[in-house]
């Protein structure tokens, strides 16, 4: 099955995907213009491939959806809100770029980057989770016992002689043990926090996703902290990367630092509060700031 979707403009697909590119062919990945990883759509697994067939200020992007069932309508309206929902597509970013104008250096930098949107996770629990396992170590570590935890406990969609995988649910990680959990990499007590996260949630303790409702951020985080093993760090990332609160942003996060002060203080180290100083000046659009921020370090950007 093949849908359509129209992005808010501008949009640049390949620019806001790219940061994919080296990901795992069975989770998720981004290679020859094409995105794609294995949603969950009424409860019925989905691999979708989407690849863009427009341009930055009039996007077009199109989707397949392919499943060992068959997908009905009601699937396919799922899987388009999945895709929107992942991806930022109704994000309006004209109002991000008026709001920083008066911000040489990130003005600039928007301009370069016009049409960047950050991805969201589908779940606050696969946010909150990740954030757990990329606590104070380095990213490409993380993202190796990330992609170890969804090939041993997530779901697999087999598609062409190809199995595609799925980022765990709370039910899954809940029953695994702490050696099983150890066995991708993890501290015994990442490997408890995550565990307690996701009992808590299938006891009904915990409802991470109800946590969308609340309109006050600070409450969202100051919940999250109450949480075993969630600092101001993890709850930061959980809420900016699996729920779009773009006016967050983790200003302990080491690398955002480094990569604020090479643009705001010719390199020199700057502080948590520094850094929480010189956000000020975004206003609600802190977290997508800071994404443009390092996107545009990668990139070699200069400005």
């Amino acid at each position: 099955m093949k849908l359509t979707i129209t992005p808010v403009p501008p949009y640049d697909f390949d620019l806001s995907n790219r940061i994919f590119h080296d990901g795992d062919r069975q989770i998720r990945i981004y290679e020859n213009g094409k995105y794609r990883q294995v949603i969950r759509a009424n409860n019925k697994l989905i691999l979708i491939t989407v690849e863009s067939s427009g341009s930055v200020d009039a996007p077009v992007l199109s989707a397949e959806l392919r499943s060992n069932q068959k997908i009905s309508e009601n699937d396919r309206r799922a899987a388009e809100e999945a895709i929107s929902y992942i991806l930022n597509l109704g994000l309006n970013l004209d109002t991000f770029y008026w709001a920083v104008k008066n911000d040489r250096i990130m003005a600039e930098i928007a301009e370069k980057l016009r049409g960047l949107k950050n991805p969201t996770t589908p779940t606050v629990f696969e946010s909150l989770i990740s954030s757990i396992i990329e606590q104070q170590i380095s990213l490409i570590v993380a993202h190796s016992m990330e992609r170890k935890v969804v090939k041993a406990f997530g779901d697999a969609l087999r598609i062409d002689e190809m199995d595609y995988y799925i980022f765990p649910t709370p039910q899954r990680l809940a029953t695994a043990t702490i050696e099983e959990l150890r066995q991708c990499g993890l501290s015994e007590k990442k490997a408890e926090y995550i565990r307690d996260v996701s009992k808590s949630i299938v006891e009904g303790k915990l409802d991470l996703e109800g946590l969308k409702e609340l309109e006050d951020t600070n409450t969202v985080i100051d919940r999250l902290l109450n949480i075993r093993g969630i600092g101001r760090w993890t709850a930061e990332m959980a809420v900016l990367r699996g729920m779009r609160r773009l006016e967050e942003m983790p200003a302990d996060d080491i690398g955002l630092r480094r990569c604020m002060a090479h643009y705001y203080s010719n390199g020199r180290r700057i502080s948590t509060d520094e850094a929480r100083q010189i956000a000020q000046k975004w206003g609600k659009w802190k977290g997508l700031a800071g994404f443009y921020l390092i996107i545009a370090e990668h990139l070699g950007i200069e400005v």
